[in-house]
């Protein structure tokens, strides 16, 4: 692999869908040598429908990424609807092989700062596999444009996905404005840069992140529900420099 290769898929947890460990098998004190090959089960629960007080929930994700000169593709495998992403060590070596992915990226824990989430539909491949001893599904691809693209915090990622996010009355909810006037809201916030990190603490981000030229944080409690919907089944989403999540809401 490339140094620029390294680089980027080194970044290219900033793409995290809003998505186990930094390192899952580091943060575990596991020795990744004992993983097991991911394997397919023959699960046949329907991965559309309603995911109901979602609040807190932690989740975990792993990217199978393929590079490529015309286009560069991530399949997304979640633990949403599933499991809680128990500690346990996961090989990013073993499934990239069995995935024939150029890397597997592992990324979460994360929390939904969420309410409830409907999936209309999936746009991953559905099926169900065992990543060492955490399931998942594949719930969503995200295209990287062409070749090693810049995935720099606050750049807009394109995610491939039907879903609806909602945020009950009375709910706090944080938001990044663009330059633009484009308004994102946080969808999940992370722990893998800022270990000390708690949803408590998320109101007063505005001080610790260091915000682009133009851009600003502010946090504030909903007077009515508030529903974030993708466009044409595609979401757009950034990260913050902590890698927390946040989805557009609202294009100037």
């Amino acid at each position: 692999m490339t140094r620029t290769s390294t680089v980027f898929f080194g970044a290219l947890l900033v793409v995290a869908l809003g998505a186990c460990g930094s390192d899952a098998a580091s943060e575990a004190g596991a020795d990744p040598s004992t993983t097991k090959a991911p394997t397919t089960t023959s699960s046949t629960t329907p991965p559309a429908g309603q995911l109901a007080d979602q609040y807190g929930t932690r989740y975990c994700e792993v990217l199978t990424v393929k590079l490529g000169a015309e286009s560069t593709v991530a399949e997304v495998w979640g633990t949403q609807g599933l499991n809680d992403c128990p500690q346990a060590a996961i090989d990013a070596k073993t499934v990239a092989a069995a995935h024939k992915a150029t890397v597997a990226i592992l990324n979460g824990p994360r929390y939904w700062v969420l309410d409830d989430i409907v999936v209309n539909e999936v746009t991953g491949s559905r099926k169900v596999e065992r990543f060492g001893d955490v399931q998942m599904r594949s719930i969503a691809t995200v295209d990287l444009g062409p070749g090693v693209p810049d995935r720099s915090p606050y750049k807009d990622v394109s995610v491939n996905r039907d879903t609806e996010f909602s945020f009950d009355a009375g709910r706090r909810i944080y938001e990044l404005t663009a330059p633009d006037g484009s308004v994102y809201v946080m969808q999940s916030y992370s722990n893998q840069v800022d270990p000390k990190l708690t949803i408590d603490a998320l109101a007063n981000l505005g001080s610790v992140l260091k915000l682009p030229a133009g851009w600003t944080f502010e946090s504030r409690v909903l007077d009515e529900q508030l529903v974030v919907e993708d466009i044409d089944s595609v979401a757009t989403v950034v990260q913050d420099e902590l890698q927390n999540s946040y989805q557009l809401r609202s294009r100037a």
